[in-house]
Parts: structure tokens; sequence; C-alpha cells
């Protein structure tokens, strides 16, 4: 392998075997994710799959479709492996499109506030860290609670609830760099002020925002998950982890641990991985922390 700064970077992190290792977690449940219908003995979605007589088996019970319910089945029947590996499906699509559009957002309010500086930079930083200062689940929960349940609102209600991350961030890092010589002399020429964002000043603040990306990819599908849990979130057609989680709760007194316990453990696991990567990512992208 050519000795380039992608091929260096991809040996220091094989360097780290507990980050190499969540790295292969967060491959395989993408794959299973993006493959859920053909892996799966069972839609959770399909109302017609569904047999309440199976509902609350435990695991290794062999179904009246045949087959055999390797976690057990959830309230509603639904096998719980298969509605896990759904679930994860979910979580991943709206953390992914959350995570991608207040990264966005975000990106452009830092940058764009960087770059005109005075009042309006200001005014937008204090509006930032006014949004900080509460907790983003409280954010996302009102957000939610407005907006009402489906997928489109709960990704507006992260969006909102994330994109302050992504704009401090970005701003921090642009301010640093709309000081230097390459953008005063870009300013001086003088290039439009798009050109000078977007061509000079956000390629340079990249790192630290995809360090930041990692870690609110993880935020994104806790926070869907939590408020799934609370009833604001996905409705109960839609199986989330939260929802999985919610719907087994009332039943772990009664001995039917697996219907929340193991959609938990998913959970768990999933977002653990990707906190594990972007610790990682963090790392090497910081001079300070690479050794």
């Amino acid at each position: 392998m050519s000795d380039t700064p992608f091929s260096r970077f991809l040996g220091d992190f094989r360097k780290n075997k507990v980050a190499t290792g969540a790295a292969i977690v967060v491959a395989l449940i993408v794959v299973l994710a993006v493959i859920a219908p053909l892996v799966t003995p069972q839609n959770p979605y399909d109302l017609a799959h569904l047999v309440l007589r199976d509902a609350r088996r435990p695991p290794g019970y062999v179904g009246s479709a045949g087959y055999t319910h390797w976690l057990g089945t959830d309230s509603q029947g639904r096998d719980l492996l298969s509605a896990i590996i759904y679930g994860l499906r979910i979580s991943l699509q709206m953390g992914v499109i959350a995570g991608a559009v207040a990264f966005a957002l975000g990106a452009l309010v830092g940058c764009a506030a960087a770059y005109v500086g005075g009042r309006v930079e200001s005014l937008a930083m204090r509006l930032v860290d006014l949004q900080l200062s509460f907790p983003a689940i409280l954010l996302a929960f009102v957000m939610a609670a407005l907006f009402g349940q489906g997928r489109s609102q709960l990704i507006l209600a992260l969006i909102f609830a994330q994109y302050a991350y992504f704009a401090r961030t970005a701003h921090g890092a642009a301010a640093a760099e709309r000081q230097k010589d390459y953008v005063e002399a870009a300013l001086s020429i003088p290039l439009s002020p798009w050109r000078v964002v977007f061509k000079h000043m956000l390629p340079n603040s990249l790192p630290p925002l995809i360090v930041v990306a990692t870690v609110q990819i993880a935020s994104a599908i806790s926070l869907e998950a939590t408020l799934s849990f609370l009833g604001v979130g996905l409705p109960p057609s839609e199986p989330s982890l939260g929802m999985l989680i919610a719907n087994g709760f009332q039943y772990l007194l009664s001995g039917r641990y697996w219907i929340s316990i193991y959609p938990g453990l998913a959970l768990i696991l999933f977002i653990v991985s990707l906190n594990l990567v972007g610790d990682q990512i963090r790392d090497q992208l910081n001079p300070r922390l690479h050794r």
C-alpha cells in the first residue's frame, strides 16, 4: 500500500485493538441494517406476519410459522431478532440523516459567523451558546412534542437539538482560519464571500467537525431511542429500539426479560462502538493527543 495520509491513518487506527473491534461491530451493524429484509425471518412491519398467540414467547421458541425465534417474541408476536435488526436500521437512518443535516447547517452557521464578524457573529454565537446551555434531550423532547410523532418530525427535532454543537465547533475552527494570511490574501483580491467560506475556511475546519459528527450520530441514536421510549418519538407501529424497550418494560417483573433486555443490549453495543470509533478518530486528528 502506498504511503498516503489515508493509509497512515488506517495503520494508526489498526494499532488500537479496541477501536478496531468497535469499527468491525459498527460495520457489521450497518451491513445488517442495509440487508435487513434479506436476513430476517420476519418483516415486523407486516401485520399479516404477526401471530398474537406467539406473543411474549421465550428465546428458542418455535413459532406458528415454523421458524425459531432465537431471541423470543415481543408483546405483539414479533420475532425479536427481526425487530432488533429493523430497529437498528431505523436508528441508523435517523442518526445519519439528522447528523448530516445538523452538520451542514451548523458548519454553515459557524463559518458564516466567523467570516462576517462583528455584531452578527456575536449575536449568532450568543444564540448558539444559549441553546447549548439546555440539555439536548430537553430540547429534542420539547420539539418532538410540538411536531408530533413520525420520522420527519423526529428528524427535525434531532436537527434542532444538535446543530448548535456543530456551529460552535465550526466557528472556533473557522475563526482561527480567518486570522491566517492566506484568508486575508483571499479577501484582499477580493474573492466572493461564498468562495472564501467554502473553499478556504470550511475545508480547513473539517477535522474537528468530523470528530463531533461521530459523537453526534451516536447521540442522535440515543436521543431517538429515548424519545420513542417516552412516547414522543416514532409511532408504535415502527419497531425502533426505544419502542421495543418501552413495550417490554412492563413485563420485566413478570420474568419476560428478553423483550426489553435484548433491544437494550443492542442499543448499548451500537452506541458504545460508535463512541469508541469517534474517540480514536479524535485522538488521531488532534496532534496534541496523537501518539
